[in-house]
C-alpha cells in the first residue's frame, strides 16, 4: 500500500492527539510538493474530499514566476482553481514533522471534475492506463543522488553559494568510513522514509566528495513516482532540520560530478508475471522486453526533455564521468545510456542512466512508458547491443546535448503527441522554451570572469 494510514487511523490519531496537522499536496511541473497545510479536524470534515488551489501551480518556472504563453492558464483567463482530490491511498504520518500526515492528491477540472490534463500524476496515470489496456503494469524503481553540504541552507544563500563545503573531502563511493561521518543525517533520511511508509533499501556514498545516493524498493509506476517526489522533499526538510544544506541540482560545480536519476523499470503481467523475461532467449529478454527496449532508443531524443528539463541538467553529460552521452544499450555496461540488467533472471530489466536528480519523476516515467508502448505495438526491432566504451563510440546515436535541441525533439515528436495529447506536448514545450528564454536574458558568472577586463 502507497500510504501507512487510512481515514479511520487517521481520526483514532487526531482524537488521541498525535496528529494536528495534515498536508495535502500536489506535484508540481518541477516535481516539487505544493500544498497547504490543514488543521487535521477540518481535513476530516470536510477537505479529505477535496479542497483547491490556484491553477497557476501548473504553470510557473521554478521561481514561480507566472509565465506567459500558456493554453491552459494565462492572466486574461484570471487564473482560476484547480480542485485538489485527495488519493487516500497516499495518506501517511510524516516522523520527521511533528504531529504531521499528508496526502497525495490529483488535480481536476473546477467545472468537470475531470483530471487536468497536463498535471504531472496526470500524465502518469494515462500512460499507466494505456498498459493496463493491453493488460500489462509497470515495475519501476528510480536511484537518486544528491550532495549534502556541512552548511545550512540559510548559510548557502547568505554566501550566495560561494565557497561551499561538501560534507565529505574525497570521492566516498561505497565508502562506510566516510559515510559514518554522515550517519546522523542518512539514518534520519532512512528512518524517517520507513516510517512514512517508504520502503528504504540503502544509502550509500556516490562518486565525489560529499555525494549520496538513496534506493527506495521497487513498485508499481505511479506509487514510485509519488515515493520519488517525497523522498526529494524529505531529504531537503530531515537536512534542513539538522542544519544541513543538500542540492538536487544536475550538475552543481563544473569540476564535481553530476547527479543521477537512474531509472530502473520492467513489465508484469496484470497476474504478477514478469513480462521481461523468457528463459529460453538470449540474456532471459523476451521478445517484449526486446520492443519496449527498441521503443526507448527509437524515441530516446523525444524523452531527452523529461529527463534533463533544465539548462544546467546538460552539464552532466560528459564522456568519463559515469553520465552518459550515447543512446544506445548494452549489457550491465555503465558507458551506454540503456544498460540491461539481471540478465539471466526472472528480474531482468532496463536502466535508463539519462536522467538527473531534478527530472520529475512522473513525467519521466511516463514517456518511458510511452516510448516502450510504442515499440511493442509496432513491433520494433530492437538493434545489436553495444560492447566496450560507449563514450568512444563515434557514430552511436547522441543523447542531444542542449535543452535546445531536446525541446526541439520534443516539439516534433508525432508519438508523444499521439501517446499523450498535443495539448500536453504544447504545455511542456512551453516549459522548456521559457527556460531558455531566462537563461539566455541573463548575464552569468563565467561571462563577467572572462571578459570583464579582456573583452
Amino acid at each position: 500500500m502507497p500510504g501507512n494510514l487510512n481515514l479511520d487511523a487517521l481520526k483514532e490519531k487526531v482524537a488521541r492527539g498525535e496528529i494536528d496537522t495534515v498536508i495535502t499536496a500536489i506535484p508540481d511541473m518541477q516535481g516539487r510538493l505544493m500544498g497547504k497545510r490543514f488543521q487535521a479536524e477540518f481535513f476530516l470534515e470536510s477537505a479529505w474530499e477535496e479542497t483547491h488551489c490556484c491553477n497557476y501551480l501548473i504553470a510557473t518556472d521554478l521561481e514561480m514566476y507566472t509565465v506567459d504563453g500558456y493554453a491552459s492558464t494565462s492572466w486574461a483567463a484570471g487564473y482560476g482553481d484547480y480542485v485538489m482530490k485527495p488519493d487516500l491511498a497516499t495518506l501517511r504520518v510524516l516522523p520527521w514533522l511533528e504531529g504531521t500526515a499528508m496526502v497525495t492528491c490529483d488535480l481536476l477540472d473546477h467545472h468537470t471534475h475531470e483530471l487536468v490534463p497536463h498535471a504531472p500524476r496526470s500524465v502518469l496515470k494515462h500512460q499507466v492506463n494505456r498498459l493496463r489496456a493491453m493488460g500489462l503494469a509497470s515495475a519501476v524503481a528510480t536511484e537518486l543522488e544528491f550532495f549534502v553540504f556541512h552548511e545550512s541552507f540559510d548559510q548557502m544563500r547568505d554566501k550566495d553559494y560561494r565557497d561551499m563545503t561538501t560534507i565529505s573531502p574525497y570521492n566516498e563511493d561505497y565508502h562506510i568510513f566516510q559515510t559514518t561521518k554522515e550517519e546522523s543525517l542518512m539514518r534520519a533520511i532512512r528512518n524517517g522514509l520507513q516510517g512514512a511508509g517508504v520502503g528504504v533499501e540503502n544509502t550509500k556514498g556516490e562518486a565525489d566528495p560529499g555525494q549520496a545516493e538513496i534506493n527506495v524498493c521497487y513498485t508499481d509506476a505511479l506509487e514510485m513516482a509519488d515515493n520519488h517526489c517525497l523522498v526529494k522533499n524529505a531529504v531537503k526538510e530531515i537536512a534542513f532540520l539538522n542544519g544541513r544544506a543538500v542540492t538536487f541540482l544536475a550538475k552543481w560545480h563544473h569540476d564535481a560530478a553530476g547527479s543521477s536519476c537512474h531509472i530502473h523499470q520492467s513489465l508484469v503481467s496484470t497476474d504478477g508475471n514478469a513480462v521481461f523475461h523468457d528463459a529460453n532467449a538470449e540474456y532471459g529478454m523476451s521478445d517484449t522486453m526486446r520492443h519496449y527496449l527498441a521503443g526507448l532508443l527509437k524515441h530516446a531524443s523525444e524523452n531527452t526533455f523529461f529527463l534533463a528539463p533544465y539548462v544546467n541538467s546538460y552539464k552532466r553529460f560528459m564522456a568519463g564521468t559515469f553520465a552518459p552521452t550515447k543512446a544506445i544499450w548494452s549489457l550491465d555496461n555503465r558507458t551506454a545510456g540503456y544498460r540491461v540488467v539481471a540478465d539471466g533472471t526472472r528480474n531482468v530489466r532496463i536502466e535508463c542512466r539519462v536522467g538527473g536528480s531534478d527530472l520529475n519523476p512522473y513525467l519521466a516515467i511516463a514517456a518511458q512508458i510511452a516510448a516502450g508502448i510504442a515499440g511493442i505495438e509496432n513491433r520494433l526491432e530492437l538493434e545489436d547491443e553495444f560492447r566496450g566504451d560507449a563514450y568512444q563510440a563515434r557514430r552511436a546515436r547522441e543523447i542531444p546535448g542542449t535543452l535546445l535541441q531536446a525541446s526541439q525533439a520534443l516539439k516534433k515528436s508525432k508519438m508523444l503527441r499521439d501517446a499523450m495529447g498535443s495539448d500536453v506536448i504544447d504545455h511542456y514545450v512551453r516549459c522548456a522554451e521559457w527556460e531558455l528564454e531566462d537563461f539566455n536574458s541573463k548575464v552569468t558568472d563565467y561571462e563577467v570572469r572572462r571578459g570583464f577586463e579582456r573583452a
